[in-house]
């Protein structure tokens, strides 16, 4: 089971790779990036889940958040010109 788990991320993960080259607009290639993100995710879970250490569940959930902030940090500082309040 975790090989057919491990297979399916890294074919994801490949056609995730080939919209981030291909993508028409900045936000499908953003968009791509943070799909590539949830699908790295899911591989440090496996990989967690198969080597029996619930540690990396934790670092799962950190990278998910980082990914999320990230993302949300980039299409702002594309839609509006800046990360700041007013300016």
């Amino acid at each position: 089971m975790f090989l057919a788990g491990l297979i399916a991320c890294a074919i994801t993960g490949i056609l995730i790779l080939v919209r981030i080259i291909l993508g028409k607009t900045t936000f499908d290639r953003i968009l791509a990036v943070n799909s590539l993100g949830t699908v790295i995710v899911i591989g440090i879970s496996l990989h967690g889940f198969y080597s029996s250490r619930p540690e990396f569940l934790d670092i799962a959930i950190v990278y998910a958040l980082i990914n999320f902030i990230g993302t949300v940090a980039v299409l702002k500082l594309f839609s509006t010109g800046s990360l700041g309040g007013d300016k």
